[in-house]
């Protein structure tokens, strides 16, 4: 019983290990180690991939999560499209009355101010609208979002990016950990009954 007691015991140590060095060499060694152009070259999954899991967040985030058209978009139905028709229609009543010639009699000035402001109130959320559709192609255009994460991304301090790592999956991670050693455990014996039993 002892025996059996001290291989599930090595069983679950050399688990616990493993799992604990599988976590390590997910970040580690950040650079390469080794002779380069040979298989003999150790360096961290997530630093060797680190521009492949880059552009891979950033098209994840752009196609799935966010895009320049639904910010856009939001951007438009949300403002105060009445405030922005006042305050063109303040700038456009204060040139029109500057520029209107001295010679116009002040009454006519009136009536064309007043339909200068009613064709405003009339047209205006339609202008603010078509304006924002272009604006909104031009920034299509220009902007891009999966880019500007991946250049983020690649841009970062890797040991910035392993300590946010471990400390988001801490708890999850230590729950592999403690998996293989459990699982280490039960193999261990597994193992001790066939070693000591089964093979006698």
């Amino acid at each position: 019983m002892l025996k059996l007691l001290i291989l599930a015991s090595i069983g679950a140590i050399i688990g616990w290990m493993t799992n604990v060095i599988a976590i390590k060499l997910m970040f580690r060694p950040v650079n390469p180690i080794g002779i380069k152009g040979t298989p003999f070259v150790i360096q961290g999954l997530i630093p060797k991939r680190k521009a492949e899991i880059a552009k891979s967040i950033g098209d994840v985030i752009s196609d799935e999560l966010i895009s320049i058209e639904k910010i856009v978009d939001k951007m438009i139905t949300d403002m105060d499209k009445q405030q922005i028709i006042n305050l063109i229609k303040q700038k456009v009543m204060v040139v029109a009355n500057e520029k209107m010639p001295s010679i116009i009699p002040s009454m006519f000035k009136g009536m064309i101010l007043q339909n200068i402001e009613q064709m405003i109130d009339e047209n205006g959320e339609q202008i603010i609208v078509e304006l924002g559709e272009q604006l909104s192609h031009k920034a299509i255009e220009s902007i891009n979002i999966s880019k500007m994460v991946e250049d983020q991304i690649n841009a970062y301090d890797f040991e910035k990016i392993e300590e946010m790592t471990l400390k988001i999956a801490k708890t999850e991670l230590k729950h592999i950990e403690v998996l293989g050693g459990v699982i280490g455990f039960f193999i261990g014996i597994f193992q001790g009954v066939i070693v000591l039993y089964a093979l006698k």
